[in-house]
């Protein structure tokens, strides 16, 4: 156990680091989507990558890639609380799951899903200000159609990241 061959003694800080840097899926995952959001990310990492580590670019780069990591987290996270407080706690994770498998479950779903999400980002501060869509929630509000939770994931985002007016955005709210 102690030995220093061992090939997974880096193991949990390998797989700490490589969440850290893609949110949404085991990176290693072959069936890991692409969505936009992640190829900005990626651009953006690459470009500081390039750039020396002194520079004010490179700082001002790895801020808006922190930054930017820390809203995501803050999304899944809000998601996820309105999910456990729904009752959805052991199954929570994989509602938020999107991999290249994912499909819509009824293409039916689809326009009824793209409803109810404008309007999660239209009528809460579930998303920040700033909040461009993402299609991985659409998958999410998919499969919340099929277990026909939607409308109660809704009106819970409301109570608890209800719009202020003015558009601030709403900090944690009560669980």
């Amino acid at each position: 156990l102690c030995s220093n061959n061992n090939p997974y003694a880096s193991f949990g800080a390998t797989l700490a680091r490589d969440e850290e840097q893609n949110l949404w899926s085991t990176p290693h995952d072959v069936t890991h989507t692409e969505a936009d959001d992640d190829r900005v990310l990626y651009n953006m990492i690459v470009v500081r990558n390039q750039l020396d580590k002194d520079s004010e670019e490179w700082q001002k780069l790895n801020y808006d890639i922190y930054t930017l990591r820390q809203t995501r987290k803050e999304v899944r996270s809000r998601w996820k609380h309105i999910l456990e407080d729904l009752g959805f706690q052991k199954e929570a994770d994989s509602l938020l799951s999107v991999t290249k498998l994912s499909i819509i479950s009824d293409s039916q779903n689809m326009s009824k899903a793209r409803d109810i999400l404008l309007k999660l980002l239209e009528e809460t501060n579930i998303f920040p200000t700033s909040w461009e869509l993402s299609e991985r929630y659409l998958f999410v509000v998919d499969r919340l159609i099929a277990l026909d939770a939607a409308d109660e994931f809704f009106k819970m985002a409301s109570a608890v990241y209800p719009k202020r007016p003015g558009g601030d955005r709403a900090d944690e709210g009560p669980r």
